[in-house]
């Protein structure tokens, strides 16, 4: 088995050569039009003639309808421009292939990714163009925004920077966008036209009846995206005459485009296994296909559709990706057309049955895909054992490719099956094994961008299926998210709104956790008499429950709450009551640390030799612990408290421990310091939504929790 196959997920490549007349094929033609947008590059704008500097990036406009080669043209001048723009080629789609305009943010987010930049999760989209135009601003870069739904999504994404080029394939004009370059396409001129027939079959074919090949090319119209299907259709079957086709062609009386016919015909003519899979494509996420989305839509085995998926290509109805996983594109002047095709041959429960087969796949993989992760769980190597072959991924390395490469389908899959509405439980069930398993091979902050998203759409399934629970679960992982990014108030708003749905849930978990993070925001905010309360209130329910490591960390951020305000004999009762609590637990360490920050305060209360015993108790604890890490750090703050308390000599035999304690095998990192004033992990963040949120962060509690 190739490395193809095994980070395909077990699917064995086929052996015969790939596509080979679409490895051949050039682009043709449109020669006029490649020297006049190149011209328009060059030629002075309205702000150069007026005396101005121009503000910003050239824009090119591409304009034509689907199939007509705009794209192909696109990327050409790319091509013969792209080493004039040292920074690189920056690429977007602006359309899904229904139709959907894709929204602005998301179009930003995913330019920035492509330029290695850091979006924060959650951000709107002034803030995210805003971030593009400033990483443009200094870059010499080029950017092709395809199939443009209008002149607001390009100009949103227009650097303010002269030297940049902006590439824009659309429909129609973009009206209000100053000096745009436009350029419209009709169809190919004869002689190209033909010589894109010829590209996918013997030219003898051509030469012996140009007439015909030349009535061919009328009837599609001078079209690319026809003239190929054409071309793969004659490839298919060499016994058939060009006037064949253009006489089957012509006695197509259905109204549309050519496309339209040729696609007709094409259909037509499949077996019958294979035209049902061609229709349903039209299903597949963001037109991307691979052997598994194909296999599932059509109920057939993986090996299967692969072989049907290469002669899709070759017939031009597909196009192979260059990626290491075998993916294809659905062309979106296609995408209409086969749903017309679809909704025509298929009955609506049939359609349903082929989306709730490709979820269930999904979610089967990304099973998978987390569960190769957790090995170490014999119950988890005998689930992975009971899966097929076709499912089943080798590696950590392999599922985590696979999750990289599969990304846009499956954030697609999700979108679209809430977007359905008739298929929430295994939407629920999908993005619930998506977060899992981009938490477990990206971590939680390389994904967050997409777990925001994600958490959104789990968000609007839980309102409208009026699930509480998975509301509150929601509300906690988007407002964490924001409490990450800065934007503290709408965290707050979502952490109260977490708490009402899970009040109404009666869930404990999220009220208690909703408490505590409302305390958080507000110690996050200054406002620690609010602060303390609300961890007063976390902490009733923690104690009610008789959860004592849980109560223990409420008393210290009820102790750091008020050691903020200045209430130091409220602060040293809480402290000792989480002292209290961890010497009950038998968590000696975690003792050690409540002591050392009681010392602490009993310093800031003006008590120097309660302080001193109290941080030389607290060495002697992580002594007992034989916790060496701990040793280090509460040495190194003993020597600051003796620093301060105007004592360095003393100060310094306790530096030189702490050295010792590290020179033995501890690194030293940014948890171990000297103590300068109240540290970070007192304060909300570290100390209370510190380890449990992190431990719980973007976790989906539902009721697919054991998938």
């Amino acid at each position: 088995m190739t490395d193809q196959a095994v980070d395909a997920g077990g699917v064995i490549p086929s052996g015969r050569d790939r596509f080979p007349a679409a490895a051949g094929s050039s682009f043709l033609g449109r020669t006029r039009e490649l020297k006049e947008l190149r011209a328009d590059i060059e030629r002075a704008g309205l702000d150069t003639l007026s005396g101005r500097k121009a503000p910003r990036a050239r824009v090119l406009l591409i304009a034509g309808r689907p199939g007509s080669g705009r794209t192909a043209l696109a990327e050409e001048l790319v091509r013969q421009v792209a080493d004039d723009y040292p920074d690189g080629v920056l690429r977007a789609r602006l359309t899904e292939p229904d139709g959907t305009p894709v929204p602005v943010e998301r179009a930003a987010r995913e330019l920035l990714a492509a330029l290695g930049l850091p979006a924060p999760p959650g951000a709107d989209e002034d803030e995210l163009t805003g971030t593009l135009r400033d990483a443009l601003a200094e870059r010499r870069a080029l950017l092709l925004l395809d199939d443009a739904a209008g002149a607001g999504q390009v100009d949103a994404l227009l650097p303010d920077n002269a030297d940049c080029l902006l590439v824009a394939v659309s429909r129609g004009p973009l009206t209000g966008i100053a000096d745009v370059r436009p350029c419209t396409l009709g169809g190919l001129d004869t002689k190209s036209a033909v010589e894109l027939v010829a590209q996918h079959i013997d030219p003898v074919r051509i030469t012996v009846d140009p007439r015909a090949a030349e009535s061919l090319v009328e009837i599609c119209q001078g079209q690319p995206a026809a003239l190929t299907l054409a071309g793969g259709w004659l490839a298919a079957h060499p016994k058939a005459a060009v006037a064949d086709l253009a006489g089957q062609l012509h006695a197509d009386t259905d109204e549309g485009p050519a496309l339209a016919r040729v696609l007709r015909l094409v259909h037509a003519t499949l077996p019958g296994p294979a035209a049902r899979m061609l229709r349903l494509l039209a299903l597949a996420p963001a037109g991307d296909v691979d052997p598994h989305i194909a296999s599932a839509l059509a109920g057939c085995s993986v090996e299967d559709a692969r072989v049907v998926l290469d002669d899709f290509a070759a017939l031009g109805l597909l196009r192979p990706l260059p990626t290491p996983l075998p993916c294809y594109e659905l062309p979106g002047c296609l995408h209409p057309l086969l749903r017309a095709l679809a909704e025509r041959h298929d009955r609506p429960a049939e359609l349903q049955l082929a989306r709730a087969r490709m979820l269930e796949r999904m979610v089967r993989l990304l099973q998978s895909c987390r569960a190769i992760t957790e090995t170490d769980s014999p119950e988890t190597r005998e689930r992975l054992k009971s899966l097929p072959p076709a499912l089943r991924f080798p590696t950590p390395r392999a599922a985590e490719n696979w999750l990289r490469a599969r990304r846009p389908a499956l954030l697609a899959a999700a979108r679209l099956a809430v977007a359905d509405g008739e298929l929430d439980t295994l939407a629920r069930r999908l993005m619930s094994q998506l977060v899992r398993a981009m938490v477990a091979h990206l971590g939680t902050r390389a994904a967050a961008g997409d777990l925001y998203d994600v958490h959104r759409l789990v968000l609007q399934v839980a309102e409208r299926q009026r699930l509480p629970r998975e509301k509150a679960a929601a509300l906690l992982n988007l407002a964490d998210l924001d409490a990450r990014t800065g934007r503290t108030f709408q965290a707050l708003a979502r952490y109260r709104a977490a708490l009402d749905a899970g009040r109404e849930a009666n869930d404990p978990y999220a009220t208690g956790r909703a408490m505590e993070s409302v305390g958080g925001a507000y110690q996050e905010l200054g406002d620690h008499d609010r602060a303390a309360d609300w961890f007063g209130r976390a902490l009733v329910q923690r104690l009610a429950r008789e959860e004592r490591e849980d109560a223990a960390r409420l008393y210290g951020r009820i102790a750091t709450a008020h050691t903020r305000a200045g209430r130091y004999d409220e602060a040293l009762r809480n402290w000792r009551a989480a002292a209290a609590v961890h010497r009950k637990t038998g968590d000696i360490s975690a003792q050690a640390r409540a002591l050392s920050e009681l010392a602490l305060v009993h310093e800031y209360a003006g008590r120097p030799e309660e302080c001193l015993r109290l941080c030389q108790e607290a060495v002697e604890r992580a002594r007992r612990a034989e916790d060496v890490r701990l040793q280090a750090e509460l040495q190194m703050r003993f020597a600051g408290t003796l620093e301060r308390l105007g004592d360095p000599v003393a100060a310094a035999l306790h530096r030189e421990a702490a050295e010792r304690l590290l020179d033995d095998g501890i690194r030293a990192d940014d948890g171990i310091r000297g103590d300068d004033g109240i540290r970070a992990d007192q304060d909300g963040d570290a100390a209370g939504a510190g380890r449990e949120q992190d431990e719980n962060a973007c976790e989906i509690r539902s009721a697919f929790a054991k998938d």
